[in-house]
């Protein structure tokens, strides 16, 4: 891909971009979050993206976080239109046992969060997130070929113009590199649905 294109909110402090690749070296406490049950909000992570009017594409990139280990890190696809509308999917380092894959929506001020959990062991993960109008599908893949899907969603305010890219904190007191590679955007890969049909 063109990097270009691609613009940050929050830059870091420390980062580099050569040859489509990007890392990311994170700063302590921060993050994205939006009030539900933690009930604080933090609107601080470094957000890399790029803009598309397009209302069907898919959008990949394979993230590397062998330097993780502080609860919370994590590094994975983001869609941030503003600090109350945004989804975002990644691996978010626990201990030494397990960490979580999963992912967030947030709608107007609200986030959610969905996690499975995944061995310790696993220190990259490619996301392909897909846009059909203002529904999105997020999918997870350990090798860039075999997809699963993570979860499916509305964006409220997803229908017009929207950014989406690539984003790293670290919550807690802690700092680690992610690695950013194989960026892609292609035609969408999430395909009509052809079985029960509207009312």
């Amino acid at each position: 891909m063109n990097m270009e294109s691609f613009r940050w909110t929050r830059e870091p402090k420390s980062f580099l971009m050569e040859n489509g690749t990007v890392s990311i070296t994170t700063a302590p406490h921060t993050d994205l979050w939006q009030r539900t049950y933690y009930h604080f909000r933090n609107d601080n992570a470094p957000v890399l993206q790029m803009e598309s009017s397009e209302k069907f594409f898919s959008f990949i990139v394979k993230t590397s976080f062998a330097e993780s280990h502080q609860r919370f890190d994590q590094c994975g696809i983001v869609m941030y239109l503003d600090s109350e509308n945004w989804l975002k999917a990644s691996v978010e380092y626990e201990n030494e046992a397990y960490q979580h894959l999963g992912s967030v929506v947030t709608n107007h001020g609200y986030s959610d969060w969905a996690t499975t959990e995944i061995p310790a062991s696993v220190k990259s993960m490619w996301y392909r997130l897909s846009r059909r109008e203002d529904d999105y599908c997020i999918e997870c893949s350990e090798d860039g070929a075999r997809w699963k899907q993570m979860r499916i969603c509305h964006m409220l305010e997803g229908a017009g113009t929207v950014r989406f890219g690539i984003y790293a904190c670290s919550p807690e007191e802690s700092s680690f590199t992610a690695v950013f590679s194989d960026m892609h955007l292609t035609e969408c890969a999430w395909k009509a649905h052809d079985g029960q049909q509207p009312d």
